[in-house]
Order: structure tokens, then C-alpha cells, then sequence
């Protein structure tokens, strides 16, 4: 019994260097795929800015034309952000604000029906932006980024608390 847990931790053992390797690779397929469609799917708010303040204007939005702009700024700068792995974290946080507002003024139904039609929640257009900030949010852009570039080469200094990792 005893050689028989000690291979099962050896295999497991062997799985998370896998996953270690991997996990950098992984979060650069993320970042470059899902930023590339928001940076595209921003870019082509900008030029149909029109429509886009009319959508807004129909969900009952202040200043719908300012907010179309806004959004569509937003998610194109912040894709192109996101795929370079250029304030990483903190593009996550904006583009995950921005799907859950997407989610309460556009897709209230779907967001509500997250626990009792999960599916209706997970085709909604946000879901898979809102999933990718939060990947990226929560375990940072990885090893291939800029963010991880710059930190290498300026860490921060000792004792203010902040990972240079």
C-alpha cells in the first residue's frame, strides 16, 4: 500500500511541473486571443459609435453617446493591453467591471439565471471577455509579459510589501 501512495505522489507530483510549465503559455494564449477579440470587438464600436449610442440609449444609459465612446475606448485599448500583458491586473479589473456592467444593463436575464439556467449565463456575449479578465485578474499575465518584463528589470523595492513575482 505504502509504494502504491508513493506513486500516486510521484504522479502527482509529476502533473503540477506540467501544469507549472504550461500555466505561462497558457495565460499568453489567453491573453493574446481574448485581448485580440476585445481590442477588435472595441474597434469596431468606435467606427459604428451611432449604433452603438443607440443600443445604449434603448437600455436607458446617461449620456449614451459619451458612454458608447467610453466602452468602445475602453475595450479596444484595454484588449490591445491585454495581449501585450501591459497593466495586466488592472486592465483584468476594468474589463470584468466592464462585462458585469454588460451583463446588469444588457443581459440582466442571463446574469440572473447564472445558478438556474447556467447556460443561458454562459452564452451570453460577456461571458467569455468577463471569464478571460478574471483568469488574468486573479493569476496575473504570466511569465511571457510585458508587466513581467518590466518588473524583472525594475522589481520593486524591499519592504513595501509588493511580490516581485
Amino acid at each position: 500500500m505504502h509504494s502504491f501512495v508513493a506513486q500516486i505522489r510521484k504522479l502527482y507530483a509529476f502533473a503540477v511541473r506540467i501544469a507549472s510549465t504550461l500555466q505561462p503559455l497558457f495565460l499568453l494564449a489567453v491573453r493574446l486571443y481574448w485581448g485580440w477579440q476585445l481590442a477588435q470587438n472595441g474597434w469596431g464600436k468606435l467606427h459604428n459609435l451611432g449604433r452603438v449610442t443607440e443600443f445604449f440609449s434603448s437600455l436607458g444609459l446617461p449620456a449614451p453617446g459619451l458612454t458608447a465612446a467610453f466602452v468602445a475606448t475602453v475595450e479596444c485599448v484595454g484588449g490591445v493591453l491585454l495581449a501585450v500583458g501591459l497593466l495586466s491586473r488592472f486592465i483584468g479589473l476594468v474589463i470584468t467591471v466592464d462585462m458585469l456592467m454588460a451583463y446588469i444593463m444588457a443581459d440582466r436575464e442571463a446574469l440572473f439565471s447564472i445558478f438556474s439556467d447556467p447556460g443561458k449565463f454562459y452564452v451570453a456575449d460577456p461571458y467569455t471577455f468577463l471569464f478571460a479578465a478574471l483568469l488574468i485578474l486573479i493569476f496575473g499575465p504570466g511569465r511571457i509579459a510585458l508587466d513581467s518584463f518590466l518588473l524583472r528589470r525594475h522589481p520593486y523595492p524591499a519592504g513595501t510589501g509588493i511580490s516581485n513575482q
